[in-house]
C-alpha cells in the first residue's frame, strides 16, 4: 500500500511539472505572437495597452512588456509633451522675437533638462531589459520590438536636441544684436528697418542663420514623425 501511494504521488508531481511547463510555454508563445503581430509587423511605433485578459495570458511576460510600455509613457510625459510646448512657445514673428527674449532663453535652457530626462528614461529601460531572463526563442523577437519601440524613438528624439538648441541660440543672438543696436536697426511689425547701412551685412547673416536652424528643426521633426509612422 505504501509503495502504491508513493507511485501515485510521483505521478501527480510529474503531471504538475509538465502542466507548469506547458503553462509557461503557452504564455511565452502568446507573448511572442503579440510582439510579432502587434508591434514588429506594423510600421512605425506601436505600444498597445494590454487588456486584463492579455496580462493574464502572458503571465510573467507581461512584466517584460511593461519595460517597453513604461519607457514610452515616460517619454511622452517628460520629453515629448514638454518639447512640444517649448516649440509652440517659440516666437513666430520678428516683433515677438524682440519682446520675448527671456522666454527664448528659458526654452534654450530647458533643452538640457529634457535631454537629461530622455537619457534617464532610456537608461532605466535598458537596465530593466538587461535584467530580463528570456528563453532563446523569445529574446530575438523581444529585441526587435524593443528596437522599434524604445531604441529608435529615443535616437530620433536625441537627434532633435542639438538642432533645437542651435536654433534657440541663433534667435537669442539676433535678439541680443537688436537690443544692442536699437539706433541702427528697428523692428516695425513684420519688417526690419535698417537705419545704419553698416550693419546690413550682419543683420542678413543673423537672419540666414535663424532660417537655416529653423529648417534643421523641421527636418529633425520630420525624421521623428517618420520613425513614429514607419515611413
Amino acid at each position: 500500500m505504501h509503495g502504491r501511494f508513493s507511485i501515485v504521488v510521483v505521478l501527480l508531481l510529474a503531471t504538475g511539472v509538465i502542466a507548469c511547463g506547458d503553462s509557461e510555454a503557452t504564455q511565452r508563445k502568446a507573448f511572442i505572437d503579440f510582439l510579432q503581430t502587434r508591434i514588429i509587423a506594423k510600421p512605425g511605433v506601436h505600444v498597445p495597452k494590454l487588456t486584463a485578459q492579455e496580462t493574464a495570458v502572458f503571465g510573467p511576460y507581461a512584466a517584460h512588456y511593461a519595460v517597453i510600455a513604461d519607457f514610452n509613457a515616460g517619454l511622452d510625459e517628460v520629453v515629448s509633451k514638454p518639447m512640444q510646448r517649448a516649440l509652440t512657445a517659440a516666437p513666430r514673428s520678428l516683433d515677438q522675437l524682440a519682446a520675448r527674449r527671456p522666454e527664448i532663453a528659458k526654452i534654450k535652457g530647458g533643452m538640457g533638462a529634457l535631454r537629461g530626462a530622455l537619457d534617464r528614461q532610456l537608461a532605466t529601460a535598458d537596465a530593466a531589459r538587461a535584467a530580463l531572463k528570456q528563453p532563446d526563442d523569445l529574446k530575438p523577437v523581444y529585441d526587435a520590438a524593443y528596437e522599434r519601440d524604445v531604441t529608435q524613438p529615443a535616437k530620433a528624439f536625441a537627434e532633435i536636441f542639438p538642432d533645437v538648441d542651435d536654433a534657440m541660440a541663433s534667435i537669442l543672438a539676433f535678439a541680443d544684436f537688436l537690443d544692442q543696436n536699437r539706433e541702427k536697426v528697428r523692428i516695425e511689425g513684420s519688417t526690419i528697418r535698417i537705419i545704419d547701412p553698416s550693419v546690413q551685412t550682419r543683420v542678413q547673416s543673423l537672419i540666414e542663420a535663424m532660417r537655416a536652424k529653423q529648417q534643421a528643426i523641421q527636418k529633425a521633426q520630420q525624421r521623428l514623425r517618420d520613425v513614429v509612422r514607419g515611413t
